[in-house]
């Protein structure tokens, strides 16, 4: 079941939304859909800043639906305990959905200029709509009741989005290229670990810490020193290997990427979704003319550090480590660093 949680502000000093219209357009949608049962809605109206995070908490949606006035870069409109305006920035909203992103799958922002949010918030979240500019209340409505009509036919939320704007152009509408969307469609999560990593579990290993993970930590101040891996009833030496970087106009980087992201995929992990946008993140921008390569080696370095706390990782190590060489070469000297995630140094 997808549930769906719709908040919505309209402060008193700002101008008269047809909100409530918006919401009961919604709920015929999907009332009046076959495929009813599989969705929930809640609503919250007259949104606080500080409601947020209890709403987000409590309520666990799949999708977060906000209605109201937007500010451009400045934030989304809510109110303060007077009902008055109060703004939440856009970092503030983004280190928000940071916080649910195991459980958030789609944001809909339909709110005027809140095209600058939903780009900050889709660092996170694998599907954002924002608006470009300004919406008015009809458009608004028709764009929602579009949406909610492909999403009540089980339609993927790329279809979701285009009948949206479908539904504003069929009335004449000029706003139907206002929204606009940010989308991940993670083609590469449908396949199957061919040779997936073995667990402890599976080596016929008994591991009675299953609470705890293996750390390791870096001594010494020499090229070859040592990292202990501890646990409660064994310690291990393992020296950090001294490689050679390969020049970095001899490397494929789109090849490593992929090679990387598919050792790291048959890891067994809760941070699955963390390692998963990371690795998005790093493929829309390496699709730019021109990459910007502290962009993706920021978006490794949390793919990889989210990976090390796996099961498994330790294993995945020998596989690795050829990849990510030549992956730092080619994003240069202010990611040699990486090399240390997985026992190297230059």
């Amino acid at each position: 079941m997808k549930k769906i949680l719709i908040l919505s502000a309209n402060p008193k000093n700002t101008s008269h939304l047809r909100l409530d219209e918006e919401v009961r357009e919604i709920k015929n949608t999907l009332q009046l859909s076959p495929n009813r049962e599989e969705f929930q809605i809640i609503t919250e109206s007259a949104v606080r800043v500080d409601d947020l995070t209890r709403f987000l908490s409590n309520h666990q949606p799949t999708i977060v639906h906000f209605s109201g006035h937007g500010s451009g870069t400045d934030g989304l409109a809510l109110e303060d305990n007077s009902g008055h305006v109060q703004l939440v920035s856009t970092q503030a909203l983004a280190k928000l959905f940071d916080l649910f992103q195991s459980q958030v799958e789609c944001v809909l922002l339909n709110a005027c200029y809140s095209e600058s949010q939903a780009t900050a918030i889709h660092q996170y979240i694998d599907c954002v709509v924002g608006m470009n500019q300004a919406i008015g209340d009809t458009a608004a409505i028709k764009f929602s009741v579009g949406f909610y009509t492909a999403l009540a036919a089980l339609r993927n939320y790329e279809d979701c989005f285009q009948m949206g704007c479908t539904s504003i152009d069929l009335q004449g509408i000029p706003e139907y290229l206002t929204p606009a969307i940010k989308i991940r469609r993670r083609r590469y999560q449908t396949v199957q670990p061919t040779n997936p990593v073995k667990s402890d579990k599976d080596n016929g290993m008994n591991n009675d810490n299953k609470g705890g993970q293996n750390r390791s930590v870096s001594i010494g101040d020499n090229a070859t020193g040592s990292a202990i891996i501890t646990g409660d009833s064994s310690t291990a030496n393992v020296n950090f290997q001294q490689v050679s970087l390969p020049a970095p106009a001899s490397v494929n980087i789109q090849a490593e990427l992929n090679a990387l992201r598919e050792i790291l995929v048959k890891l067994e992990t809760s941070d699955r979704r963390k390692i998963d946008n990371a690795f998005a993140d790093a493929q829309e921008e390496l699709n730019k003319p021109q990459p910007d390569k502290d962009e993706i080696g920021d978006a490794l370095n949390r793919a990889l550090k989210y990976a090390k706390k796996a099961e498994g990782f330790a294993c995945a190590m020998d596989k690795l480590q050829p990849h990510l060489t030549k992956t730092t070469a080619w994003l240069g000297d202010n990611w040699h660093e990486l090399l240390s995630l997985v026992n190297l140094t230059i």
